[in-house]
């Protein structure tokens, strides 16, 4: 039976391709090569059949058509190559109307569903719609399956400029979240450039679903282009790792992939080789679900260990709460229980505005990036009861305190040193079993007046250093004042590494706010594509506001352009001091010489403003906070430079 033929223009002025000249076009999704030679124009297929170089590219020279690959020869007309051979091209009727030039190709059948189709299907059954990544060459079969579901409303994907990008994205969308988003890049290089937002997921304990194309399995091992053994690279960073071969179980091994990041809070990565995207589902496979595939986390703790936890609680009269990032799901349960005690609450930086700094019981942050209100809380305290942190150095948790640690992961549980009561258990379970069953609460020392004084003491020190100018730029005490007062209540503020961020989590007044940053990592650059991640998790429904320097802003400095694209109304505030500047002050701190931290910077508002985004730069105190609310307000991606102080953190 003869396949209908259809007819599309493909050209709307026939003089635009010159006599003895080529052009690719395209008629539905047939790509051309339209050739005007003698007077005629004709229409081959744009492959050439050597190796699939586009034709539409070459040149016609004496007579023959050259392919611009590999200078294959053809008849511009006719698409027989000379010689006899009989590799010739495949040739399409072509008609002139008017101007126009119009190609007639059969009509397209009815897309197959793929085994790229299965999965994608599959994962945006177990909640995975969020995809941050680069379409290219060798992922194009699984781009088409992610355009499907995008195009039925089922996913969004945001095309970032650097791969980096889309796995920092990912990772801080599930440290939100607690739910995997998923990165995607091409084999080679640009799955190589997803490992540094992926470690930075794995070591946060954020599930992220990594997937990455791969060379065609036929030049598997003969060194072919961009050919590099993923499964092998990814060993170290992914805890589910596998390639998808033409016999998986496509669904299933998608839907593992899935499973483990979320339960394990880690890295999965699937590898799908180029020819494998694009096959036909067999045996009438479906996408899967989630449906009854995770059971319930509420889970008790040991009786033993709560016993044991009640007896040193019974006992303190002065405890306090320090509650790390794995806490951050559970704080209406750990907050009802301080108020039961009393006592203080402080956060680790990672745990920044867990509680508020308003809250009658809250001390802010301990640590490097802390205050002298939660260092001085913690010295005073008989007993700690930490909650979803893990004693990182940054954090400097005393051990010489008795502690009580609560904890789902049973690994974190006196992983650096022996706790005299570590248990296991979902904690907004643990937590309010232990509110039930204390029996001594009177004993308890209210603390709350002793906090007002420690923070009345802090706000005065402040003060004092907000009136520190030596003339050099703006005070980052400054800035940090007048972000507290200007950011909403309920946004998330994603932090760069270095000394803003010690400035932040120092100087930063918290309220409702949610902070994201690369804890264990630490990476530089992470701000920006944080914010992105952000933004994919909760849209307009909350700002979202990027803090980073100059040095960390650099590092993914074209996403600014991604946010113009997706109209993400992020607002970053840039401290420019031109220096690595907590480099600077480790080299002196380490009796170095300062050396290679000196940085040249443009003009970031100038640049933001060239994106398409709002850019504005301040170089003195008096005007920042009329910038800063102008940013702030305004409708779309925006950007204030601050010209600062490397010395006034």
């Amino acid at each position: 039976m003869t396949k209908k033929r259809v007819w599309y223009k493909v050209l709307e002025n026939k003089n635009e391709l010159q006599e003895g000249r080529v052009m690719s076009v395209t008629a539905g999704h047939q790509v051309l090569c339209l050739s005007h030679f003698e007077g005629k124009y004709s229409a081959l297929d744009n492959r050439c059949p050597h190796q699939g170089g586009p034709l539409g590219e070459g040149s016609i020279e004496k007579g023959l058509l050259r392919c611009p690959w590999h200078g294959w020869e053809f008849h511009p007309c006719s698409g027989i190559p000379p010689g006899g051979f009989n590799d010739g091209i495949q040739t399409f009727e072509v008609k002139v109307e008017g101007d126009n030039i119009l190609v007639a190709i059969e009509e397209e059948e009815e897309h197959q569903a793929t085994i790229s189709d299965v999965m994608v299907e599959t994962m945006v059954n177990w909640g995975v719609n969020r995809v941050f990544g680069m379409v290219g060459h060798s992922n194009l079969g699984m781009a088409d399956a992610l355009r499907r579901q995008e195009e039925q409303g089922n996913l969004k994907f945001i095309g970032i400029r650097h791969e980096g990008a889309a796995s920092f994205a990912a990772s801080a969308y599930g440290k939100l979240t607690g739910k995997p988003a998923a990165c995607f890049a091409i084999a080679g290089p640009g799955s190589t450039n997803m490992f540094t937002g992926l470690w930075d997921a794995k070591v946060d304990r954020a599930p992220i679903l990594a997937l990455t194309g791969q060379v065609a399995t036929q030049v598997v091992g003969t060194g072919n282009f961009q050919e590099v053994d993923l499964i092998n690279a990814f060993n170290s960073v992914a805890e589910f790792n596998h390639r998808v071969e033409h016999k998986s179980k496509h669904s299933e091994l998608m839907s593992l992939a899935i499973k483990t990041a979320i339960i394990k809070r880690d890295v999965s990565h699937l590898t799908f080789p180029d020819e494998v995207q694009e096959l036909p589902l067999e045996n009438n496979e479906r996408a899967q679900t989630d449906e009854e595939r995770i059971t319930s986390f509420t889970i008790a703790p040991p009786q033993e260990s709560v016993d044991k936890a009640l007896n040193m609680l019974n006992q303190s009269a002065k405890p306090a709460i320090i509650v790390g990032h794995g806490a951050r799901f559970h704080m209406k349960e750990i907050l009802a229980f301080a108020e039961k005690l009393n006592c203080p609450v402080m956060t680790t930086f990672k745990a920044k505005g867990q509680i508020s700094d308003s809250h009658p019981l809250g001390c802010g942050v301990l640590g490097r990036s802390g205050t002298p209100i939660a260092s001085w809380f913690m010295n005073e305290a008989d007993l700690l009861l930490v909650i979803g942190a893990s004693f990182s150095n940054h954090s400097g948790i005393t051990p010489k305190k008795p502690t009580i640690q609560i904890d789902f992961d049973p690994l974190a549980l006196s992983k650096f040193h022996k706790i005299d009561a570590a248990v296991w258990g979902e904690i907004s379970v643990t937590v309010k079993i232990l509110a039930a069953k204390m029996s001594s609460f009177d004993n308890k020392i209210n603390r709350i007046e002793d906090i007002k004084k420690r923070s009345d003491i802090w706000a005065a020190e402040k003060a004092k250093r907000l009136t520190e100018d030596r003339g050099k730029g703006i005070s980052s005490i400054s800035v940090f004042d007048a972000l507290s007062k200007l950011t909403p209540d309920n946004a998330v503020v994603c932090v760069d590494v270095g000394n803003n961020a010690y400035s932040l989590g120092r100087y930063f007044e918290s309220k409702q706010q949610t902070f994201l940053m690369s804890g264990y990592l630490g990476s530089i650059g992470f701000a920006f594509p944080a914010a992105m991640g952000a933004w994919a998790a909760v849209g307009s429904q909350r700002p979202i506001i990027a803090v980073a320097g100059d040095g960390g802003f650099c590092q993914y400095l074209a996403e600014l352009t991604t946010a113009v694209k997706y109209k993400m109304p992020i607002k970053a505030i840039i401290l420019n001091n031109s220096e690595l500047g907590k480099i600077s002050k480790e080299q002196r701190a380490g009796e170095f010489d300062v050396w290679a931290t000196d940085l040249v910077n443009p003009n970031f508002s100038q640049y933001a403003n060239s994106c398409g985004a709002l850019g504005i730069r301040v170089t003195e105190n008096d005007a920042l906070e009329e910038a800063m609310k102008t940013i702030m307000s305004h409708d779309g991606p925006a950007l204030l430079e601050i010209i600062t102080d490397v010395g006034l953190i």
